[in-house]
């Protein structure tokens, strides 16, 4: 998440500093301009999407594995009572350390279920955290955009107020 969070932030600043440097020369039509922001802010979504797909993937590979392994030791775990019980009834001398081993498998067994619980909390706050993050986003571009058409809106004003004054001093002399 922070790595994603990191990049998109990156990607935004190289963009800011391109455009502040005059690097990146628009042409002076706005409706340009807003095409460049939206084809690189389409394809900024789409490589933070795709990187967003692919933790997805990954966590769900991972739960998967994990319920695999739960699932195994919980079989393992009755396999393991079922030998307790025949080693009880033949009253093996090694009946002390199964009976330790199989206290060891119970007490891990115990912690991995409020671990499995812990898991899925946080995978649920890192989902609300990632749309809250991108809720700001959208606000802040949206902002961005505002201010954009301000700025423009106001160098226009000024131009037409100094062509009105060109026009009334050359009207004096």
């Amino acid at each position: 998440m922070s790595i994603q969070k990191q990049t998109l932030e990156q990607q935004e600043t190289q963009m800011l500093r391109l455009k502040n440097s005059g690097l990146i020369n628009y042409p002076s039509s706005p409706l340009l301009n807003d095409e460049k922001e939206e084809e690189m802010t389409r394809s900024a979504l789409a490589a933070f999407r795709a990187k967003e797909e692919e933790i997805e993937r990954k966590k769900t590979e991972i739960r998967e594995r994990v319920q695999a392994q739960i699932g195994r030791v919980e079989e393992e775990t009755k396999r393991l009572a079922d030998i307790r019980e025949e080693l009880e009834a033949l009253t093996d001398p090694m009946r002390k350390e199964v009976s330790l081993i199989r206290k060891r498998i119970d007490l891990i067994n115990r912690d991995l279920r409020p671990l499995g619980l812990s898991c899925q909390k946080k995978e649920k706050e890192y989902k609300e955290a990632l749309e809250a993050f991108n809720e700001k986003n959208r606000e802040k571009a949206q902002l961005i955009t505002k201010l954009m058409e301000l700025v423009s809106e106001s160098e226009k004003l000024r131009m037409k107020k100094l062509e009105e004054l060109c026009k009334n001093m050359e009207s004096l002399c």
